[in-house]
């Protein structure tokens, strides 16, 4: 089984992506994952909300062209300040219609669901979370910034969670 799988962290100033090609051998079990790209695409504050979210969409529009992903995975939007939140949902809105617009199935993942899969644990600290990315991609370094990391843990995430 093959599958190439983006990762989306949401966020209005930051928004994390990662792109994973995994792949497992139907005759040893034995996978292989391979990143092969991850980063943020950035907004800045000063602009007006509607052009940050040109931004997302235009950005997001050319990495699921360049990398046709056959799965999308997102981190489930959570409350904890109103104002962010709202901002968050409206990137999030826009993630749902490039998604949708290139047909590109979507699962979404609490940020527990992420650390109780990558680490065994649904508390686990961000450290905990990132060194179990590293540790799963081989990686030398983090990846950074943060929410890269994260968009990588939660590819990861529906990568493992398709086999429970």
């Amino acid at each position: 089984m093959q599958k190439r799988i983006l990762g989306l962290d949401p966020g209005l100033a930051r928004l994390g992506f990662g792109i994973l090609d995994c792949e497992q051998c139907e005759d040893t079990q034995e996978e292989h994952l391979n990143p092969l790209d991850f980063g943020v695409i950035t907004t800045p504050s000063s602009q007006a909300v509607g052009d940050r979210l040109c931004t997302l969409y235009d950005d997001l529009q050319a990495i699921v062209t360049q990398w046709k992903p056959d799965l999308a995975a997102i981190e489930k939007l959570f409350f904890y300040r109103m104002g962010n939140t709202i901002l968050v949902a409206q990137a999030r809105g826009v993630l749902l219609l490039v998604l949708a617009q290139h047909q590109i199935p979507m699962v979404e993942y609490t940020p527990a669901q992420v650390k109780q899969t990558l680490t065994g644990y649904g508390k686990a600290d961000k450290e905990e979370v990132q060194e179990s990315v590293m540790l799963e991609l081989a990686l030398e370094e983090m990846p950074k910034p943060d929410d890269a990391a994260d968009a990588l843990a939660i590819a990861l995430t529906a990568w493992f969670c398709q086999f429970d």
